[in-house]
């Protein structure tokens, strides 16, 4: 058998290549939008790609079937409930798809959406019983798929248990795939790492502890935030098929309507960038979904320290569905994002000096912030700044670590207001020096 996981480390979202080499059969599983690599493999293996296969319509990054389809002429299999426009085969419990000697078995599994499906995957040179199931959303390491994305999230909860209960049957030395790992927006506590078994999770993962009224318990407490452009990534991808992108161009003049994106190091685009520029590294984690939260709906115009460092970046930023990029120019400029180290924002909050904005999300901050300062999500600090939510007085953001107040930093700037960041360290760095907290803590009933 033939079998090869894709992660994509900025989005924790896997896709797989299942297969029979001897047979030079394949098939892909819920595929990337960038879905070269998985060609290359597949061409490495000198299999040829006879169908997707999805688990079910992504809501946080846009699926790659329309590419093959359009330019490979794959065909698409996708449960009926996902009520897909595009050309596809209904999969239903049950249907069973042959790639030589391995046997794709379907596994409905609504909760995560109605039409969510697992792929148990068998091996018929080795023998009668399933070797690993693909889980999609609905399995992780170490957690369960959100409820709350396609349907009322209780209903989402009840269906989401049964389902757990269905893979669970499946043995305890079946390997589980899923298909997403940690970064991703889809579950509060999901693993770093790539694979599990049925007993692993079976004992280890609370998701499959206890009865009914202890997983709703859990699967209807606070949520991370849902996927930026959700509405939108679902339309497309069960909408028409989505085909590739034009190739970015270099550009020699900048467009003034459209927004300067600068992927480069948090340190060269402190130290200089386009005035207005918002600065997102495409090194640092998480790049695309910090650009989908915190960007307006307009053309982007990337700057970058060269073209495959802006390549990179805009092969991430169509996973998320901004397609609309104008194109690249080298970054640089003479607007600076001047930082703030610690000792200086003890003075500056001595001296009621500047507005501080703790820009974690509300779980991080529940479990201490500085005194005094203002909660601000960095995804909100655009809209707070349109919406004339900030004082007038300068500002300081801060995080755990630097990335998410540098992002924050860059977007207030962009929008006007005096913005600096903590970048070397944060608030992990200030609980270690000893720096005052405060902790909130909510009433239990």
């Amino acid at each position: 058998m033939l079998f090869k996981q894709f992660l994509d480390d900025d989005l924790g979202c896997a896709s797989y290549l299942v297969g029979d080499d001897h047979a030079g059969l394949a098939i892909v599983v819920d595929p990337p939008y960038h879905v070269e690599p998985v060609l290359a493999e597949a061409e490495r293996y000198d299999v040829r790609i006879t169908g997707v296969l999805e688990t079910h319509t992504h809501a946080d990054h846009v699926s790659g079937h329309g590419r093959l389809a359009l330019e490979h002429g794959v065909p698409i299999r996708v449960h009926g409930a996902a009520e897909a426009a595009f050309p596809h085969e209904p999969l239903d419990d049950g249907t069973e798809i042959e790639v030589g000697e391995v046997v794709v078995g379907t596994i409905h599994t609504p909760g995560h959406r109605p039409e969510h499906c697992c792929f148990a995957v068998t091996d018929r040179s080795r023998g009668d019983e399933p070797w690993l199931v693909l889980t999609g959303d609905s399995l992780f390491v170490g957690d369960a798929g959100r409820p709350d994305l396609a349907v009322e999230a209780q209903a989402g909860a009840e269906g989401l248990f049964h389902s757990l209960r269905r893979l669970v049957e499946l043995g305890d030395g079946v390997e589980v795939f899923p298909g997403h790992v940690a970064g991703s927006l889809c579950g509060a506590s999901i693993s770093s790492k790539a694979s599990t078994t049925i007993g692993f999770e079976r004992r280890f993962n609370p998701a499959l502890q206890g009865e009914l009224a202890d997983f709703l318990g859990a699967a209807l407490a606070p949520q991370p935030p849902r996927p930026p452009n959700m509405e939108r990534i679902v339309e497309l991808n069960r909408g028409e098929l989505v085909g590739a992108q034009p190739q970015l161009e270099r550009l020699e003049s900048l467009q003034h309507e459209a927004i300067v994106l600068d992927v480069r190091p948090t340190d060269a685009f402190a130290a200089g960038h386009h005035p207005g520029a918002v600065g997102i590294p495409i090194s640092g984690s998480s790049f695309a979904t910090k650009a989908a939260f915190v960007l307006p709906d307009r053309a982007l115009v990337l700057h970058a320290t060269d073209e495959p460092e802006a390549v990179r970046a805009a092969r991430a930023l169509h996973a998320v569905a901004l397609f609309d990029l104008a194109g690249w120019r080298e970054g640089g400029g003479s607007e600076k994002l001047e930082p703030v180290s610690l000792d200086e924002l003890e003075r500056l909050l001595a001296d009621d000096a500047v507005e501080l904005l703790d820009v974690r999300e509300t779980d991080e901050r529940d479990e201490g912030h500085i005194p005094g300062s203002r909660h601000l999500p960095y995804r909100t600090a655009r809209a707070a700044a349109e919406a004339g939510l900030l004082n007038g007085r300068p500002v300081v953001t801060i995080c755990e670590s630097g990335p998410r107040a540098a992002v924050a930093a860059s977007v207030l700037q962009a929008a006007g207001v005096n913005a600096r960041p903590v970048l070397d360290g944060g608030l992990e760095d200030w609980r270690a020096r000893g720096g005052e907290l405060t902790a909130f803590r909510r009433c239990g009933g």
